[in-house]
C-alpha cells in the first residue's frame, strides 16, 4: 500500500516536473463534451495492444451528464477492450455490485479499495485522466510525454499488484444505515455546501477539530474525496 501512495505522489510530481521544466506541457486539456467524445473514440481507434484504467462506475450516477455521454464512453471502452491483447480494470471495492450486473467487459478486473484517479492508458503511449480526477466529462488531460506516461504505468501496476482478483473476495457485513453520532451534524454540514470554516462555527468546533471529523468522516465512508463521501451518505442511506 505504501509503494501504491508513493508511485501516485511520483505520477503526480511526473505531471507537475513535465509542466513546468519541459519544453512542451505534460499533456494537453481537452473540454467540451464534443472534443472529449471525440478523444474517447480517438484512444479506442488506436488501441492495438494494452490497456489500463482505474475505473469507478458508479461515480457519475449522481451527476447530471447526459445519457448519450455516458452510452458514448461505454462503447469507447468496450470497442478499445476488445482491440487490446492485455485488458487491466481496477475498480473501487464499492463498485462491485455494478461489476458483477454489467454488461461484461474484455479483460480482467481487480478491486481496491479506492482509485487515485480515473485513468485511461493506452498501449503505454498516451493517457487520459479526468481534469478533476473524477469524471471525464468535467474535461481531461491527454497526455502523451513519456515520463508522465511512465509514471502512470508503475502507478497502475503496483495498485493492480495490491488489488484483489474480484472471484475471491469475501462478502463484507452491510454497512450501518446511521452514521456514527458525532459525525451526522459533520455530514449535514458537509452535504450542505457551506465553507469549513462557517459549518465549524455552527457546529461550536474550532476549525481543526471540524477538519479532523471530516477526515473521520470520509474514513467511515472509504473514501478521500469529498464529493464521493456524498455519494457513497447517500448510498447507504446516511442522508
Amino acid at each position: 500500500m505504501a509503494e501504491s501512495a508513493g508511485s501516485v505522489m511520483l505520477a503526480r510530481s511526473a505531471m507537475n516536473r513535465a509542466a513546468t521544466e519541459g519544453q512542451r506541457p505534460a499533456g494537453r486539456p481537452v473540454r467540451g463534451a464534443r472534443r472529449i467524445s471525440a478523444v474517447l473514440a480517438g484512444l479506442a481507434a488506436s488501441t492495438r495492444h494494452e490497456l489500463l484504467t482505474f475505473d469507478d462506475p458508479v461515480a457519475s450516477a449522481d451527476c447530471a451528464i447526459p445519457e448519450p455521454f455516458l452510452e458514448l464512453a461505454v462503447a469507447c471502452m468496450r470497442a478499445a477492450a476488445e482491440r487490446a491483447g492485455e485488458v487491466r480494470r481496477i475498480v473501487p471495492r464499492h463498485a462491485l455490485p455494478r461489476l458483477e450486473d454489467g454488461p461484461p467487459v474484455p479483460g480482467r478486473a481487480r478491486l481496491a479499495e479506492a482509485i487515485p484517479f480515473k485513468m485511461i492508458l493506452v498501449d503505454r503511449t498516451v493517457a487520459a485522466v479526468p481534469l478533476d480526477l473524477e469524471l471525464l466529462y468535467n474535461g481531461l488531460l491527454l497526455i502523451r510525454d513519456p515520463v508522465v506516461v511512465h509514471a502512470l504505468v508503475r502507478t497502475h501496476h503496483l495498485s493492480w499488484a495490491a488489488a484483489e482478483d474480484p472471484a475471491y473476495v469475501r462478502p463484507r457485513p452491510s454497512p450501518s444505515r446511521e452514521p456514527p453520532p458525532q459525525l451526522r451534524p459533520v455530514l449535514e454540514a458537509l452535504v450542505s455546501g457551506v465553507t469549513d470554516e462557517t459549518a465549524a462555527a455552527r457546529l461550536g468546533m474550532s476549525a481543526r477539530t471540524y477538519s479532523r471529523r471530516v477526515g473521520e468522516l470520509m474514513a467511515a465512508l472509504g473514501t478521500t474525496s469529498r464529493f464521493r463521501a456524498g455519494v457513497e451518505a447517500a448510498r447507504r442511506g446516511w442522508l
